[in-house]
């Protein structure tokens, strides 16, 4: 791979600083909690990878559907010149998008961003093979800090999939949203999924499958901990929960302590009380209205709205106003 596919604004130091202050501040507070984004070390990403593939998980089937089905729309309605997947991992539903721009024509540049780099290093590689008349720019970076590392210049196409944005909380989507905003010129296009509120029935198994795969995921942000850290946690004491939040509309995972315990990590002597929850994250669920409210308080507009077959997931083409 060339040099001048990729370029980075995160290094291992940023990296560090960044847990460290995560684990500070979360540890610490009356409630405990962690960032998800501790979860992607490599075996992370390997178990998500298979999550994705389960039959109780249904948001990457619908969300591919919904691509599959309406990317030869999306191509002709924005005629973009530059896509930009944030958080892009492999980039395995956007290549649906690509395939739909290449036959369009027009499309010159594809910019993937991710916080680990070993990913872009394979998809940037994989990408410039697979479409060669792609310039392909992998950048190494935050999307909810480095969003105005983003290439400016003709119209531009940005792609948030996977529901990610759930897992921001409300205060965060605001100024992620606004953030978006300010990075975009009039005119450009946001694509954004959105997993859709439905029956807790359907919803909470993609969180707790009976493989218990899920919760495996959930306990290994506690072995990044111990590994990055030298923390001494005991994975095996902290049960995996996964609850449904009426009012907030919204799936929680969290490990529960199954006994008392005290962990040691950074300079800090950490008590979980027998019972005790720490929660790993937060995966909210939208309603169409929420949705193009949220965008239209920092600046978009819903133009297009598809769902799936079942209307399990949603996916909003918005425009910059």
């Amino acid at each position: 791979m060339s040099a001048e596919l990729l370029e980075s604004y995160l290094d291992d130091q940023d990296i560090g600083r960044s847990l460290r202050r995560d684990v500070r501040v979360g540890l610490t507070a009356e409630a405990k909690w962690l960032p998800p984004k501790w979860f992607y070390d490599a075996r992370g990403s390997e178990l998500f990878d298979e999550i994705t593939r389960l039959p109780e998980y249904y948001p990457t089937r619908a969300e591919r559907a919904v691509l599959a089905g309406r990317a030869a729309e999306i191509a002709e309605l924005t005629g973009v010149k530059t896509l930009i997947e944030l958080g892009s991992g492999s980039s395995e539903k956007t290549r649906l998008l690509l395939d739909a721009f290449t036959r369009r024509g027009g499309l010159g540049t594809f910019v993937p961003l991710d916080v680990s780099v070993d990913a872009l290093r394979g998809s940037t590689a994989a990408l410039a093979t697979d479409y060669p008349g792609l310039r392909v720019r992998g950048i190494v970076g935050d999307f909810t800090r480095d969003l105005d590392r983003l290439p400016t210049g003709g119209r531009r196409l940005v792609v948030f999939l996977g529901g990610t944005i759930g897992n921001l909380l409300p205060a965060e989507r605001a100024e992620f949203l606004a953030r978006m905003r300010a990075a975009l010129e009039m005119g450009d296009w946001l694509l954004i999924g959105t997993d859709l509120v439905k029956d807790p029935a359907v919803i909470v198994p993609a969180y707790d499958d009976a493989a218990g795969v899920t919760a495996e995921f959930n306990r290994n942000v506690l072995r990044v901990l111990n590994r990055e850290l030298d923390a001494d946690f005991d994975p095996e004491a902290f049960a995996h929960v996964a609850l449904w939040d009426p009012d907030q509309e919204w799936i929680e995972m969290r490990l529960r302590a199954e006994r008392p315990m005290r962990v040691r990590v950074l300079d800090l002597d950490v008590t979980f009380a027998a019972g005790e929850d720490l929660r790993t994250e937060v995966s909210a669920k939208f309603r169409p209205e929420g949705i193009a409210a949220e965008l239209a308080a920092a600046g978009f507009h819903a133009e297009r709205f598809w769902t799936d077959p079942d209307g399990l997931f949603g996916v909003t083409l918005a425009r910059a106003d």
